[in-house]
Formats: structure tokens, sequence, C-alpha cells
């Protein structure tokens, strides 16, 4: 069954630049679409004991304490895997999915679109405290390239698939076994997955041929409730407010804006019934690009909910522009297609609290000296906030903050100094 709140549904084909935007958000599954909110569902289990952060620095996994000691990278005895990326973390506090990959497919001579989801990928359980590694999903494999999409409690887990190019859900066991459809294959594929806080409906965009747009549904996919469509509108990224009646997402205009850089933050009532673009002007950072040619690197950004339901978000400071421009006839032979012109970069991006009931904005970061911050997420225990901020033409660093801005916090450059990113509470 398929509720709709009334929208028409819109008429936009598939274009280049929608195209390469969703193979971009396929290159990050794990961290983008497995848990939505960094801190999702986190109010619902204790704080960890250190307050500890996970981050991505140069294709390993770091784990640093939020006050910058404890540092370390997780390293396992697994040959043939080049990557290994975080996903989600079990109610238990101890465990979480892993994402490993193999070398990559695609390169020099074989296209992103048409090899990068030929490379096998493997999912593994970590227990953190003991160090133990499990592969799971290994039975009734579906695909090759198979990546988590949102744990659905302690025995059930949604993954996507891609097979001949085309993308699907499954929702199967921990072992891979019992595979079920959540969609269909050739109606889209749905990515920035998140649970509502009481586990029983998933919210996604669905990235097919009428556009993004925000749907929720149960676990199942069914029972389906559309948030957000309109011709010429991309609607990305899902997050359940705390006391899930809300669902926040991004507004991006492709035929003004086709690199994606900038976007308006929305909210829909879970139901269907209103939705609301809380800023303007392109507010917000999107698809965050950062580094010179030697740490270059991206991934979209989403607004996060805050225990008390703010809503964080990196805000565009007045006439900013990226380092990184977008070249719309360039061949998608790396899947980047932007030119590195820090001489042309200006500005920066603040991270910014949010009270979407009165569009009350605070600023929380400094943008003096600009830099570009992003990703910002708040703790277990809504005292602290983590993000990523980096100088223009640099590689990004993870800090954490009070609540309220206040003690910004330095806690690592990454590997080699070269960058990390994609912090996420543990």
């Amino acid at each position: 069954m398929m509720r709709n709140p009334g929208r028409p549904a819109p008429d936009v084909p598939p274009n280049r630049s929608r195209r390469a935007f969703l193979a971009r958000a396929v290159l990050w599954p794990a961290l983008a679409g497995l848990s939505g909110d960094p801190s999702s569902r986190a109010a619902d289990r204790e704080p960890s004991r250190s307050g500890r952060l996970f981050f991505t620095s140069r294709g390993r996994t770091g784990l640093v304490d939020a006050d910058g000691g404890g540092l370390r990278y997780l390293d396992f005895d697994k040959p043939g895997q080049a990557t290994w990326q975080v996903g989600a973390t079990f109610p238990d506090g101890r465990r979480v999915i892993l994402l490993s990959m193999e070398p990559r497919r695609d390169g020099p001579g074989r296209p992103f679109d048409e090899y990068y989801t030929q490379t096998p990928t493997h999912l593994w359980i970590h227990d953190v405290e003991s160090g133990s590694l499990e592969e799971i999903c290994t039975r009734d494999r579906l695909a090759p390239f198979t990546t988590p999409a949102l744990l659905l409690g302690e025995d059930r887990l949604l993954v996507q698939v891609v097979r001949q190019k085309v993308g699907e859900v499954f929702s199967v066991r921990l072992d891979g076994s019992d595979p079920r459809e959540f969609t269909r294959a050739g109606e889209g594929l749905p990515y920035g997955l998140s649970l509502s806080p009481d586990g029983r409906r998933v919210a996604f965009h669905l990235a097919g041929p009428e556009g993004y747009q925000v749907w929720t549904s149960d676990i199942d996919g069914k029972d389906r409730v559309r948030l957000a469509a309109a011709p010429g509108h991309l609607y990305f990224g899902t997050n359940w407010s705390p006391d899930g009646r809300w669902v926040v997402y991004v507004d991006c205009r492709p035929a003004e804006d086709p690199g994606h850089d900038w976007a308006e933050v929305c909210v829909g009532r879970a139901d269907g019934g209103e939705h609301r673009v809380l800023t303007s002007g392109g507010a917000m950072w999107f698809a965050a690009t950062y580094g010179d040619a030697k740490t270059r690197g991206g991934g979209s950004n989403v607004p996060s909910w805050t225990r008390d339901g703010s809503i964080l978000f990196p805000r565009r400071l007045p006439d900013s522009k990226v380092p990184w421009e977008y070249q719309a006839q360039r061949p998608d032979v790396d899947h980047f297609n932007r030119d590195y012109k820090p001489e042309l970069a200006r500005g920066g991006t603040e991270i910014c609290r949010l009270d979407p009931r009165d569009g009350r904005i605070s600023v929380l970061t400094n943008s003096r000296p600009p830099v570009w911050g992003f990703r910002a997420s708040e703790s277990p225990d809504g005292k602290s906030v983590a993000f990523c901020r980096a100088p223009t033409g640099g590689p990004p660093e993870i800090w954490t903050m009070d609540a309220d801005g206040a003690n910004p916090r330095f806690l690592t450059r990454g590997l080699d100094d070269l960058g990390a990113d994609h912090p996420r509470w543990f």
C-alpha cells in the first residue's frame, strides 16, 4: 500500500548531473546511508564510557577519544581488503558493522559507472572491546557489490546491492539469508536511509526516473508515504527528529547548481502532511569538496538533529565559492569532475544550530578567518558536538566543541596529516 499526501508526481527526466550525483552517493554508502544521522537513536542508549569517535582517513578507520587521546587505527589481518569503513553501532554500544572493499575495479580506461560496482565488498561485525571480527552476509549472496544500508535490530539488516548497474535494497538476516525486497529493481535506488526512534519506520530518498524524492515506509518497504517531490528539485538525505514526528533533508536545484554545492534545509512531517523549507539562498554546504590535488576528497553533507529538537548544519558565508570547481561537460573518468582553482575560492562555512520551530539560528563555530566546517553531530549525552573543518585547499580535521560552541578542541588530521573525515560518535 502506498499513501500519497496529495502532491503530483514530478515529471523530471534523469540528466547527467543527477546520474553523476547518484553515483557519487553510492561511493560512500556505509557512511552516507547506513545510519543517516551519526548519532541516530543514540539517546536510547548510554553514552560510551570514553566518548569516542570513529572517523576515516586514507581508506582506514580510526578511533579517537573526544578529548583527542587514545588515537588508533583499526588493523585487521584480512588479505585482499583495500579499504575499511565503519557503519552502524549495535544497541550494546560495543559492536559495529564494518564494510571492507577489495581493490576497485574501475580506473584508467574503466569508467566509474560501469566498473565500480563490480568491486567485491565484505560486511563484518567488529567487537571494539574484544577485538573480534566476524564476516556476515555470506549466505545467499545477492551481488559482489553489497553494502550496508540500515541496521534494523539485532537480527536484520537492509543492504544495498547493485547488479548490472541497477541498484536495489533488500532486508536480510545478518548471515545474509532470507532476503526480502525492500525496493523493486528499476524503481530507483533508495539511500540516505534512517530509522525512526521507535524502530518501526524507515525514511529514505529515492533516486529514480522521476527525480530525487523523500519517502518513509515501514521496515518491510511497504505503507509508503511521500514527504517531498517536485520538478527541478533534488531532495536528499534523511534524519528523524527525536520525537519521530519530523524528517530533515536537503533540497538542491541541479539546473541552477549542477555541482550540487549548495542546498536548503527542509523538514517534512512524517505523515506527509507538511513540507517546510527552513533556509534560503543556497544556505547549506551540500556537496563537500576539500583538500588539494594530493588530499582531495568529499561527500554529501546532511543536517543532523540534536536531542532538544534543533538542527545542526553548515551555513554558507556570504558569496562563498569552493576551491574545487565543478566541470559539467568534463568526461567522468575519476568520479570527481572538478578542477582545483584555489585562487578563485573565497569564504567558507560555519556550523550553526537551527530551531525549526521559529527559524532562529545560532552560530557555533568561529569564521574568522573563514574555514569550511561540516558534518556536525551531537554526542549521545548532548554535551558535545563533533565536526570537520578544513582550510581552503587543505585537508579536513576532526574537532569537537561544547554543545553551545564553546571550547573547540582539535582531535586529529588523520594519517600523515592527510585528512580525517566522517566522524561518528561511538
